[in-house]
């Protein structure tokens, strides 16, 4: 019952998706506040970018910037500020990162519908790159330059945009490194939590998602009984070198493992996560009740057998008002409806989180769906950004199936990371609620020609498990990388094409990801990795 993920919607138009295209403003002057701009992305027809705002003073600031954009472009919506004005000046305004510390920063970013960059910039009435003085108190109205916003016209952020789950006083926590750890895989992969210790992830661990619950009739309900609470492990198995007891009302089984991997590790957290692809199938009803189906949840979660053990809910629903392995026609509101549910059953107290479609595209799965709307109801978003591209199009062409940029020549269009984070930013989810995926493992074809993507294929490549897909731990020796695109990895081999990322890779999708300002990353899963957790260790190097 391996997790697949593949994405089957066509996309429409072509996306060129570049990093970090280049600060258009001068760093900031010592002794002053000052405002800097980076496009972060340009696809043509659109573009992201962000404004970084430095306090050089020793006093605490607030800020307001005025940007003016030329001819063509125009912001479409925004995250981290409210916008104001009309045509082609906006007047941004700090929200939770209004006032600055000394020596602080932060920054807003937004989207536009074409591709330019800003002509002119105001930061308290001063020019963005000199920047103003200390004593220099935001204008009462926009500059000269800037059109006043009518009476009767919405701010440009959307209404839905939901406040950070940063706070003022903490803007740059720590970053989250999240690892999927699959009920099954002590089953054919003899992969059990210890393994977690012995190759040193749960010391690089924040937090574990327990895979999965299940979901039908409109409830949370266990998914294996066997492995989750019932199995018996010997004392060499068992993290803490003690045998399960059959004693009335022990708990064994990985929640029991689970529950020592937390005594070793006060720190991490584990939430237990519901759905996947497999059993995404029961969240249709569960949505047409919600207030029932999170009471269901909250009740397994919190039984009284193991609630020590979770620290709260993942939902992996794929895919809301869209199709995955079977259809769902619950309406693009469903999913926020369910998520407002689960917070209201869980508090505050518990984490309630989210792995979403990565689907970039215009029309495609991330428009299905409010995701804007229901992102005040999570801790954070897990946009799958993987199984873009696999060997279920047999014949191909091949294409990496976790590309970070929507590199020229791409088989559909949106399907790469950068425009996922991208669009997700552009309905109003901010930055710190979001996560970059990384796959421990390759998807792969046979029967290719060249070396170059896009060839043809005739079909998918043998696997350990499934056809098509393996392990980066067996790819690492069977097929070493000897190329790269988009970037991440292939190798070319025998007539085997295979995609995975690297520890190299990795690390230059963290750098994306500080650049981004995401929350960190998160894997699926935690068996791919080497016996010395070499992937895992890249992430969390690259993230600190």
């Amino acid at each position: 019952m391996l997790k697949s993920r593949a994405r089957l919607i066509a996309a429409t138009a072509a996306m060129v998706v570049a990093g970090s295209i280049g600060a258009v403003t001068m760093a900031n002057a010592a002794g002053t506040v000052t405002a800097t701009y980076t496009q972060t992305s340009n696809w043509g027809s659109g573009a992201e970018g962000k404004y970084v705002i430095n306090n050089g003073t020793s006093a605490s600031v607030t800020w307001t910037v005025v940007f003016t954009m030329p001819a063509g472009t125009s912001v479409t919506s925004s995250w981290d500020a409210v916008l104001t004005g009309s045509g082609q000046t906006r007047t941004a305004t700090g929200t939770w990162n209004g006032t600055l510390a000394p020596g602080g920063s932060t920054s807003f970013g937004f989207v536009t519908s074409g591709s330019g960059t800003p002509t002119a910039c105001t930061i308290n009435g001063a020019n963005c790159a000199t920047g103003s003085s200390p004593s220099a108190s935001p204008p009462a109205s926009p500059s000269a330059t800037a059109s006043p916003r009518p009476s009767n016209s919405p701010s440009s952020s959307p209404s839905s945009s939901p406040s950070p789950s940063t706070s003022p006083t903490n803007p740059n926590p720590g970053k989250k490194v999240i690892g999927y750890f699959t009920n099954w895989a002590q089953y054919g992969r003899n992969f059990h939590v210890k393994n977690l210790v012995s190759s040193g992830s749960a010391a690089k661990l924040t937090h574990i998602n327990y895979a999965f619950g299940n979901v039908t009739n409109g409830q949370c309900v266990i998914g294996d009984s066997y492995t989750d609470y019932d199995r018996a492990y010997s004392a060499a198995e068992s993290v803490d070198g003690v045998a399960d007891t059959w004693d009335a009302g022990a708990l064994r089984g990985n929640f029991n493992q689970l529950r020592k991997l937390k005594k070793q590790y006060p720190n991490l957290k584990i939430v237990w996560s519901f759905g996947g692809w497999t059993w995404s199938g029961g969240f249709g009803q569960a949505a047409a009740n919600p207030t029932a189906f999170a009471n269901s949840c909250y009740n397994l979660v919190e039984d009284p057998r193991w609630a020590d053990v979770f620290d709260g809910i993942d939902i992996d629903w794929e895919y809301p008002n869209a199709c995955g392995l079977s259809c769902d026609s619950s309406g693009p509101l469903a999913y926020r409806n369910l998520m407002q549910a689960l917070r209201n059953r869980f508090g505050t107290g518990n984490l309630v989180t989210s792995a979403i479609t990565a689907d970039g595209s215009n029309g495609g799965k991330l428009d299905a769906t409010d995701y804007g709307a229901a992102a005040q109801y999570v801790d954070w978003y897990m946009p799958m950004t993987y199984d873009f591209f696999g060997a279920w199009a047999a014949t191909g062409p091949t294409a990496p199936h976790s590309p970070l940029t929507c590199y020229s020549g791409i088989p559909q269009a949106g399907f790469c990371t950068e425009a996922a984070i991208a669009k997700l930013k552009s309905k109003g989810v901010p930055a710190s609620k979001l996560l970059i995926g990384i796959g421990f493992y390759g998807r792969g074809w046979t029967g290719v020609t060249q070396a170059a993507p896009g060839g043809s294929a005739t079909g998918a490549a043998a696997g350990t498990y499934e056809a098509g897909i393996e392990d980066y731990h067996v790819l690492k020796t069977k097929c070493p990388a000897n190329g790269t695109v988009g970037g991440t990895a292939y190798c070319y081999s025998g007539g085997q094409w295979w995609s995975y990322d690297t520890p190299a890779t990795i690390q230059s999708k963290m750098a994306w990801a500080k650049s981004q300002s995401l929350a960190g990353a998160f894997f699926w899963d935690t068996f791919g990795d080497t016996s010395n957790g070499e992937l895992i260790t890249a992430i969390k190097n690259g993230l600190a």
